[in-house]
């Protein structure tokens, strides 16, 4: 039954009442709200299942024959028309469920037009991220960084060579070639690296040179690893390092060749009678270096006071590829060797000091006290010829190559010697320290060997 148009203000709240059928589907429907406002409906039946879509207010005020909404409604007829178009959308879209199939159509466009949106502003926000990341690289992550980084690197491991490479990376680096050095280190290229050898070498410091190229190298392989070695330090992963810039440089071989000077026999008596004369910490340093087999300077340079015992002092060996811990190298404390080892026992930490342990001596400070000992004596003496004439002068008295490189600490390598050789050799090691100091105390030209079939 119709309903006059001036009857939808007196329709009772709470009940859906059809007004007129709604062509091509469906009836108009108007129900009044609890506070007297009416609303229009637009109702349809689709595979059994019935559902309302919300029309609009009515606009009591608006003319009974208005075609179009007002601000504040619809008419009668204008509702009528806009049902009409909601029942040609249900028609149109019958194979997608009608009207309400269309309604999660228009919601799944809406929802992929705010993802592709929202993909967009992601897109340009990590662009925009990427692009502040690759100005902080430029800038933070750096050549000089990254070697500092190394430095640091090396320290906390324990490895001695952190304060050299610090100091060639510092002079010959960051110093000579700013413009390099504040490039990025994922940037810097072969020849760049070559530059700076090439500097060092029209300088005359071709070992340095070498020495430069060694450290760079390694600089660039721990960075390069971080990515798969977990024991590496995150932080080196920010320098995104995927090739080694200096592995593809080479180095002046001739800079390389170990010194083919080691002190005679007959020097090393010299040596040692010269060390009689020298008073003081300097004296017992000196002695204490020769005496403990020619170790390594820096590393006996290093002693310090809790690492002695009434047998063994521990030293600890820090050369190696990057990444390892410095290695105990123990050494057995002969009778000579304990007597200097007491002359310096008030020092602590370090034995071997002049600021009552403090500090330990420098390389170059115990080099010079060896020179100024030496005078003219031995022509052309260093200290680093001690060590190399320790080793042959031992090879001399047949003590077996393997007894002499656990003495001094060298040529330790392979997986049986690193890994399932547990002996200390400390036995060893005591005799071939004790064999040097009858060398050293016996008489010019006499030979020092051992017995046939027995070990030092």
């Amino acid at each position: 039954m119709a309903i006059p148009n001036n009857s939808l203000s007196n329709l009772e709240p709470g009940k859906f009442v059809t007004l007129e059928k709604v062509h091509p589907a469906g009836t108009l429907q108007v129900r009044k709200d609890a506070i007297g406002a009416s609303y229009f409906y637009w109702r349809c039946t689709h595979l059994g299942r019935d559902f309302r879509e919300p029309i609009g207010t009515f606009d009591t005020k608006c003319p009974p024959l208005s075609m179009e909404p007002t601000s504040a409604g619809y008419s009668r007829r204008a509702a009528a028309i806009k049902a009409s178009e909601l029942a040609i959308l249900h028609k149109q879209h019958l194979s997608i469920g009608g009207f309400p199939g269309y309604l999660r159509q228009l919601e799944q466009a809406r929802q992929e037009s705010e993802r592709i949106a929202q993909e967009a502003t992601e897109e340009l926000r990590r662009s925009h991220e990427a692009s502040l990341r690759e100005t902080e690289a430029r800038s933070k992550f750096n050549l000089s960084a990254m070697l500092m980084e190394y430095c640091d690197y090396l320290a906390s491991l324990g490895r001695s060579a952190h304060s050299d490479a610090r100091s060639i990376f510092a002079l010959h680096i960051t110093e000579a070639f700013p413009t390099t050095a504040a490039k990025p280190a994922n940037e810097v290229t072969p020849e760049e690296i070559a530059d700076m050898m090439r500097r060092l070498i029209e300088l005359g410091k071709d070992r340095t040179a070498n020495k430069l190229r060694s450290y760079v190298r390694a600089a660039y392989a721990v960075a390069k690893a971080a990515r798969s070695k977990a024991s590496i330090p995150l932080s080196f992963k920010a320098y995104r390092i995927t090739v080694n810039p200096a592995a593809e440089t080479s180095p002046d071989e001739s800079a390389n060749r170990p010194d083919k000077r080691p002190l005679s026999i007959d020097d090393l008596r010299t040596y040692w009678s010269l060390l009689q004369e020298v008073e003081g910490i300097k004296g017992v340093a000196l002695r204490i270096h020769l005496l403990s087999g020619g170790q390594r300077i820096a590393q006996i340079l290093r002693l310090i006071d809790s690492n002695i015992t009434d047998e063994v002092a521990l030293i600890f060996d820090g050369k190696g590829r990057p990444g390892k811990p410095p290695r105990p190298h123990p050494i057995p404390i002969t009778a000579p060797l304990g007597m200097e080892l007491d002359a310096c026992k008030e020092n602590r930490p370090f034995r071997l000091s002049t600021d009552n342990g403090k500090t330990h001596i420098a390389t170059g400070t115990l080099s010079n006290w060896a020179v100024e000992a030496v005078g003219d004596r031995i022509p052309g003496f260093l200290l680093k010829r001690v060590r190399s004439g320790v080793e042959t002068a031992l090879a001399s008295a047949k003590v077996p190559k393997d007894y002499r490189s656990r003495l001094q600490s060298h040529g330790i390598s392979g997986v049986q010697a690193t890994h399932y050789d547990g002996y200390d050799y400390l036995e060893e090691k005591r005799k071939s320290m004790e064999l040097i100091y009858r060398i050293l105390t016996q008489p010019k030209g006499k030979v020092v060997q051992f017995a046939k079939g027995k070990t030092p």
